[in-house]
């Protein structure tokens, strides 16, 4: 048995798996859940301009759609001001929802489901794993 162990040959050399740039180091790609909220986000956009297009929402409610399309677009590119705008525009549909239902008399059905997608996505993007993955 000797002290001194045997050199590396080529074939044990220690090779990384994979380089730096692989898909699995994109933040997008590691969590997809930002894609489909901002996904969302847009929809909750074109929803809002579908309701004032038909006269069922005041047209101040186009500030909205706009924020909402603005917070799409910037978390799928991982801003961090984007964060913090859907992390509101999730919020404010889930407690206005919620007021709605406590208030008057919107089915409890069609409210429990948007209060708790809401609260999906609003616990999703708290998570440290998101806040870490933004610029």
């Amino acid at each position: 048995m000797s002290a001194n162990p045997e050199p590396p040959d080529e074939l044990t050399r220690k090779v990384p798996l994979q380089p730096l740039t692989s898909a699995k180091s994109n933040p997008l790609l590691r969590l997809p859940g930002l894609f489909f909220i901002g996904l969302y986000m847009l929809g909750l956009s074109a929803m809002v301009t579908s309701r004032v297009a038909t006269h069922h929402a005041h047209p101040l409610y186009l500030v909205l759609a706009v924020l909402f399309l603005i917070a799409g677009f910037g978390l799928v590119l991982l801003f961090r001001w984007a964060w913090s705008l859907t992390l509101a525009a999730v919020f404010l549909p889930m407690s206005y929802c919620l007021w709605l239902m406590l208030r008057h008399a919107m089915p409890y059905e069609v409210g429990f489901v948007q209060i708790l997608l809401n609260l999906l996505l609003f616990l999703y993007l708290v998570r440290p794993e998101v806040r870490a993955a933004l610029r």
